[in-house]
This record gives C-alpha cells, structure tokens and sequence, in this order.
C-alpha cells in the first residue's frame, strides 16, 4: 500500500500553518493511540490506496481533503503540535504499521489486497455499503 505517503503530504500540507493547542505534549498519547484520529486515518489510507490501484474506482479529493482538515484539527485541539502532527504522519514505522492494518482489514472483509481485482471489489463493497471508505470513492464511469 502506498496510502499512507499520500495521506501525510496532504496531512503535512494542511498541519504546517496550524498552532498548536494549550495542553502540554508530555500529557498526551502517542497519536496512533488516539483511535478517533488513527483509525480515521485508516481509513482514507485505504480509499486512496483502492483509488491509485483500481482503474474503475476515484477518489475524491475535496472530501479527502476537508476530512484530512478535520483531524489535523481535532489533533491540534486535542493539544498536539504541528510537530508531533507531521512526525505521525511521515513516520516509516507508522505507515508500515497502517499498511498491515489495511492488509488485514481487506482480508478480513474477505478481498485480496494484492490484486487491483480485489481492491475494486472491495472499494466497490464499501460504497455500497456506505462506509466511511466508500465515502471517499467515486466510480470513473
């Protein structure tokens, strides 16, 4: 999965002009124990990943984007710096760790996440279904 690098470009973007919130960084957990912020980012890794790799399937962008926003925010309130923010998301280990929970979650959903096949039809399930992942995903057609 190449996911991860896309979501913290975009992520980095977005967190460089931000400042930090009051609380101070010895008191909060490392953001990938934040799950309202970490599982989020799951996700849209996901919905970006089945885009790159499947040719009937987009993302979309905008929303990507403004939801991208939305956690870069809500981990400023939650008191972490634009720091802390940028090395989440441009740790290697982070993004190798995100990579096997996104292998394991298409799996477990009962797609293979090598094949473009099976990410089109797994992307292709989560719109139908509704999901967060789905959200992000659009047909080309």
């Amino acid at each position: 999965m190449t996911s991860f690098k896309h979501i913290a470009f975009a992520f980095a973007l977005i967190a460089g002009p931000m400042i930090a919130g009051p609380v101070a960084a010895a008191d909060l957990p490392p953001l990938r124990e934040v799950k309202e912020i970490d599982q989020n980012m799951l996700w849209a890794g996901l919905a970006i990943e089945v885009a790159d790799e499947c040719p009937t399937l987009d993302v979309k962008k905008m929303k990507g984007l403004s939801f991208l926003w939305g956690l870069k925010n809500r981990a400023s309130a939650l008191g972490y710096s634009d720091d802390e923010i940028r090395a989440y998301v441009d740790s290697d280990a982070e993004e190798a760790r995100i990579r096997d929970l996104g292998t394991a979650y298409i799996r477990a959903s009962g797609f293979d996440p090598t094949t473009s096949e099976g990410l089109c039809a797994f992307g292709a399930s989560e719109i139908a279904r509704g999901s967060i992942i789905g959200s992000f995903l659009k047909d080309k057609s």
